[in-house]
């Protein structure tokens, strides 16, 4: 999955509209017109359909920071903004450093933006018919680099984001 793909699943699961998209992004730090967020939710598999129906319109690839910056902001967006503590930096860190760990990032990020437990992330993924245990899911959320970090895979997510749609839109 790219990270086009991501967004445009999550705006689908979690029902989000144009203007709060454009309002996320702006909480997480990055201005973004109505046009340009229409231009990042066009899957990328449609460019060649778009061309060969001789449309013009182009769509704009994801990268891992405007993924992140959009996560940022929806944390913000659900949450709050958070106070910094004393001494810490007001800007939040970007910690998708590869392709490998996007998958791990978006699964902790909307965990904390939908204030998930570990079990209700379970139940989310049993209704998208995907059953792991607690421990494989906290393996997932571990930080990269211990002994116990497991790579997530694209399945997980997908269906995560399924699960979230079946359980948001019915």
């Amino acid at each position: 999955m790219d990270n086009n793909d991501i967004l445009i699943r999550l705006r689908y699961a979690l029902d989000i509209k144009d203007t709060d998209m454009v309002e996320i992004f702006k909480l997480g730090g990055m201005e973004l017109t109505r046009e340009e967020v229409k231009k990042l939710l066009i899957k990328t598999k449609d460019i060649n359909e778009v061309r060969t129906a001789d449309k013009v319109e182009e769509n704009t690839l994801c990268d891992h920071h405007t993924l992140e910056t959009f996560l940022n902001g929806f944390i913000i967006f659900k949450r709050g903004k958070q106070e910094p503590k004393e001494g810490q930096t007001d800007a939040p860190s970007y910690l998708i450093t590869n392709n490998k760990s996007v998958n791990n990032i978006v699964l902790k990020k909307l965990k904390i933006a939908l204030a998930l437990t570990s079990e209700e992330m379970l139940d989310i993924l049993k209704e998208a018919g995907v059953v792991i245990t607690k421990g494989e899911l906290s393996a997932v959320f571990r930080k990269e680099g211990h002994k116990h970090y497991k790579v997530c895979g694209d399945r997980y997510v997908r269906n995560f984001l399924k699960g979230l749609a079946i359980k948001n839109r019915g």
